[in-house]
This record gives structure tokens, C-alpha cells and sequence, in this order.
């Protein structure tokens, strides 16, 4: 089963959720709080979803977001999360995060401490421009998406709003 956070402009929505219907067939997808930002599971790898929407043609979905886990949105089940996901890093890494209608967690506070966790708890280095490894945390209120994708697994697209 593969989770994926995709993201469209506000209003292009539906768009974005046939898009992806056509792109990945078998694919179930939810919307969020918050516009433009949808969450869809489908039990295709997560190599052959990157693949698929990689050679699509989009013009609605502008970012797709690999994730490994989905926590409760609170400091320890995250930290434990991106801990154990940091296991699989062998090379460089960046923590990018992004925090949406959770006021206790900051995305920079998370990309800070989480970064310090990893360098500290595994040796590996840090690399903001270039990593091999970047860990994404995607705050959704009351919970958390986190995902390892490898350099070339973020995908984004232009699109015309």
C-alpha cells in the first residue's frame, strides 16, 4: 500500500483527483481541511506511482509527496517516526517540513530538532541544497505524514493556476 499527500491549486481539486484516478487506476483518494492539499492510497509500489505520474501529463497536480507512515500529530510519535525512518538513510539528508492547523509544531522547530536527532543519533550529514535523503513531515492538524524519499522522488509539476 502506498500513501501519497498530492497537492493542486485551490479549487482544482477534482481535477487533480481524476488525474490521478487516470494516472493510477486503483487509487483511493480523501480530501483535507485544507485546499489543494488531497491524500490518496493505493496498494500499486511506491516505485511504479512515481513512475506513472512521472510520464503524466498534469494539469492539476503540482507536488506528489511519498509517505511512509501517518502518526498523531504530536512531537513523540513524530520523533519516533523519522528515527526509525532514519535508519535507511545512507548518505546525505535534508528535514523538510510543513505545518498546517497545529499550532504546537513549527516547521522550522521541526526541521531543526529532527535534523539534530538524525545527526546526532545516526553520524549522517546534512546536506539543505543537494541531500540523497530528504525526510518530509506534512502536519495535517491532528496528524502527521512522514516519508524517506531518495533525490528525484519529490515530484512537482508546473501548473497554470
Amino acid at each position: 500500500m502506498t500513501v501519497i499527500l498530492v497537492t493542486a491549486p485551490p479549487g482544482r481539486e477534482g481535477d487533480a483527483i481524476l488525474e490521478l484516478e487516470w494516472a493510477l487506476g486503483n487509487v483511493r483518494v480523501k480530501g483535507t481541511d485544507w485546499k489543494g492539499v488531497l491524500l490518496a492510497e493505493t496498494p500499486l509500489p511506491k516505485e511504479e506511482v512515481l513512475e506513472r505520474l512521472r510520464g503524466f501529463e498534469t494539469q492539476a497536480i503540482q507536488r506528489v509527496v511519498p509517505l511512509d507512515v501517518i502518526v498523531p500529530a504530536r512531537w513523540e510519535d513524530i520523533e519516533n517516526a523519522v528515527v526509525e525512518l532514519g535508519k535507511k538513510i545512507d548518505g546525505t539528508f535534508a528535514v523538510r517540513a510543513k505545518a498546517r492547523g497545529n499550532r504546537e509544531l513549527s516547521q522550522r522547530e521541526l526541521e531543526v530538532k529532527l535534523g539534530s536527532l538524525l545527526v546526532e543519533g545516526y553520524g549522517l550529514r546534512v546536506n539543505l541544497s543537494e541531500p540523497d535523503f530528504t525526510v518530509i513531515v506534512e502536519v495535517l492538524g491532528k496528524r502527521a505524514g512522514i516519508g524517506l524519499v531518495r533525490r528525484g522522488e519529490l515530484l512537482k509539476f508546473k501548473v497554470e493556476d
